[in-house]
């Protein structure tokens, strides 16, 4: 049976998945599906996040080996989740079986104003410097999301608010991930294991072209969704998991 080892970006925590999990599952259905959080977000919210993408890796690889959950593991991962799942697949190939890129962005593919797209930086910075978390949740939404009625959207702010207070992303914390991002610099080489590249045309956050560079420097194939936002799974959920069950099937064909 193959894990899947699912791996969201910044201050999102597992259950930022929503009901995306369950929709994967019905469509790998001999997989089993892992959804750990990082230091400083979701259950793990007390503790410092990692200043690096790889302090994430190992801090990821230690959760799963005290959960008994073995390797090898096949990555689903998004955005930040992207950079991590890059270094596990240079440092310890032998524990990976494949990767599922999503909506991901780093240097050297990509300039900085497309990796976090210019027209964003002012709201950003004043949510980091003003906001509270209900000012931070709608940014991220507005930011992530392109679909949902406004009644649904403000329902899954709430929900996110309720998250927050249970498990509080600390302004430090999310300091030290954007940092371990904006610092991360991929390797000049593709990866020794299957990659699948998936992106969404309608990402109002990372410029859906920084997928399309890294997919041109390693001559791979992109999945683009024509309208969904960098939030993947909670705009197209069905969709994403189709791709990924027919990118898994073909591998397997004979």
């Amino acid at each position: 049976m193959e894990r899947w080892i699912l791996l969201r970006g910044l201050v999102r925590e597992q259950r930022h998945w929503g009901s995306f999990p369950a929709t994967l599952a019905a469509a790998l259905p001999d997989a089993q599906l892992y959804t750990p959080d990082l230091p400083g977000n979701g259950s793990r919210y007390r503790e410092a996040s990692p200043s690096s993408v790889r302090q994430m890796v190992e801090a990821c690889r230690l959760q799963l080996q005290q959960a008994g959950i073995a390797p090898p593991y096949s990555l689903l991962a998004l955005s930040l989740g992207g950079m991590v799942a890059l270094t596990w697949a240079q440092l310890y190939p032998q524990e990976l079986r494949r990767c599922v890129l999503v909506n991901t962005s780093m240097r050297p593919y990509s300039p900085f104003y497309q990796r976090l797209r210019w027209r964003n930086y002012g709201a950003i910075l004043r949510q980091l410097l003003l906001g509270g978390a209900r000012t931070q949740e709608q940014l991220i939404l507005r930011l992530t999301s392109n679909t949902g009625t406004a009644p649904q959207r403000a329902a899954l702010v709430e929900q996110w608010l309720g998250y927050q207070r249970e498990y509080p992303v600390s302004r430090r914390n999310a300091l030290r991930q954007l940092w371990a991002a904006a610092r991360f610099r991929a390797a000049p080489h593709q990866p020794a294991l299957p990659l699948l590249l998936i992106a969404s045309a309608g990402d109002r956050l990372v410029d859906h072209a920084c997928t399309l560079r890294l997919a041109q420097a390693w001559q791979l194939a992109v999945l683009l969704h024509p309208t969904a936002g960098h939030d993947l799974p909670l705009d197209a959920g069905d969709w994403l998991a189709q791709q990924i069950a027919g990118w898994v099937a073909s591998a397997a064909a004979p």
